[in-house]
């Protein structure tokens, strides 16, 4: 066993590393203790704790850069900035200060071109920074801001990027946005980092979009709606970066139980492009689909709990094998076997991580 200064242990493998891992971001104005590393057992897919880096202030959303062993993450407040950890020993270590992202709240980010991407929800737009040699990010930031609206007189009253991601070829970024009902695919300038949209599409007015997710054979994408329970089926066009809506599906039934409205979060897809997966908070649920007629025609399969409260993100481990959930509210890290007949989620176990908001594996 090993201490990592924090009062955590985790057990090292037989060649004295620490084996496979979880990274888990919090909510720290929510009681989270910011980013913690975890163990993951490879027979049973349980996690556990081996360090805390409480910094920086709401790490909410993580991505990794495998081959340079390299955690990203963004500080979701005003103003919003990002930072990069050295990973490979128990404990995070912090590559350089927190960098402005030249915007307030951003919520995703993602690596594309040599560049780090910033969804900034509050200030409604999307932000690329500069990567050193040895991946920490630098300033000043290239910012594309959106501009529009939505019906929705709370929640639209301007745009709100809530994700951005690129294409699978590496040619294209999407930004989703929940404030003007549409997704961006925007043309990354690899000079100066600067992003031009390209193309647009408009989905349901009100409906909220706010994360995409793409089938593995890179021609279908899932964009799942927070305002209103729907996900919508689009065909993408790489060679012309073009997103295409093809039809749209309920991902919670229209009575929710008692006063519970369904507010969607995250879709994801089994690796292996059989299944799909639908986080939906307020009624606590996972919509599975299944994919076996084809990519375009989601079949759904059945709904069961998520096994805690508020479901902010959804991932699949590596293998596909397994589910693993970040409940918000109930403060817990949830993990689900997955029948790979069926790909019905069945509860394995759970770590208890207050305000929990997402999951990264590496």
């Amino acid at each position: 066993m090993g201490d990592d200064g924090n009062g955590l242990t985790g057990t090292r493998d037989a060649q004295g590393g620490w084996g496979p891992r979880a990274y888990i971001g919090s909510f720290t104005s929510g009681g989270g203790r910011g980013i913690t590393t975890m163990a993951v057992d490879a027979a049973t897919g349980a996690l556990t704790p081996v360090a805390v880096t409480g910094t920086p202030e709401n790490p909410s959303c993580l991505t990794l850069d495998p081959a340079a062993g390299v955690l990203y993450a963004v500080s979701e407040a005003d103003p919003g900035a990002a930072l990069a950890f050295r990973t490979g020993a128990a404990e995070l270590e912090a590559l350089g200060p927190a960098v402005p992202v030249g915007a307030a709240g951003p919520t995703h980010l993602s690596l594309a071109a040599g560049r780090l991407l910033t969804a900034n929800y509050t200030s409604g737009s999307v932000s690329s920074l500069p990567l050193t040699a040895d991946g920490r990010p630098a300033g000043p930031p290239a910012v594309l801001a959106h501009q529009g609206g939505g019906p929705d007189p709370e929640r639209q009253q301007g745009p709100h990027a809530h994700q951005v991601r690129p294409d699978p070829s590496g040619r294209w970024v999407l930004s989703v946005d929940l404030g003007t009902d549409s997704v961006r695919v925007c043309a990354l300038d690899p000079s100066d980092g600067t992003l031009r949209v390209h193309t647009e599409t408009r989905l349901r007015p009100g409906s909220g979009p706010r994360y995409l997710a793409f089938h593995p054979d890179g021609e279908v994408a899932y964009v799942l709606h927070e305002l209103e329970p729907l996900l919508t089926v689009c065909r993408w066009n790489g060679a012309a970066g073009r997103l295409e809506p093809v039809s749209e599906l309920a991902v919670a039934p229209e009575a929710a139980p008692g006063d519970a409205r369904a507010y969607p979060s995250v879709v994801a897809v089994s690796p292996d492009g059989r299944f799909l997966w639908a986080a939906v908070r307020g009624i606590d649920t996972l919509a599975v689909f299944s994919l076996a007629d084809a990519a375009e025609k989601p079949q759904p399969a059945t709904t069961v709990d998520c096994g805690g409260s508020w479901p902010r993100d959804l991932v699949t481990d590596p293998s596909g094998r397994r589910l693993y959930v970040a409940n918000e509210w109930s403060g817990d890290v949830t993990w689900f076997d997955v029948d790979p007949l069926t790909g019905h989620p069945s509860r394995a176990g759970s770590v208890a991580v207050p305000a929990a908001a997402c999951v990264v594996f590496g």
